[in-house]
């Protein structure tokens, strides 16, 4: 996700910040055509959980949430970590409690 006003990257590109938590970025040694695929995957998936949602059907809930999973894993949001480095990941951790804080601190917004 490209860095913005709302959600920040931090320096390295691993995560984006969104209401003072981590999320991992997408891997961005992914080839264009294939996150393209895994993007368009996770959004009719998103939606596909929307729809199950509003018919009440858990189990359709449940297959399109699974989806969703499987997009973000092929994405790399979730799973291994695509980094090399041995460095931790923090996805979904507050950014306060993160080697990222004094970065996150010193933004003007914040």
């Amino acid at each position: 996700m490209p860095e913005s006003k709302n959600y920040p990257t931090t320096p390295d590109g691993r995560y984006f910040v969104v209401r003072g938590r981590l999320w991992r970025t997408s891997n961005p040694a992914l080839p264009e055509d294939v996150r393209q695929h895994s993007v368009n995957d996770l959004m009719r998936a998103r939606r596909q959980v929307g729809v199950a949602k509003k018919s009440g059907d858990t189990d359709d809930e449940h297959t399109a949430r699974a989806a969703v999973d499987a997009a973000k894993h092929a994405l790399g949001e979730r799973g291994a970590v695509w980094w090399t480095d041995g460095a931790p990941d923090f996805n979904r951790k507050m950014v306060a409690n993160t080697p990222y804080a004094a970065w996150y601190a010193a933004l003007p917004a914040n």
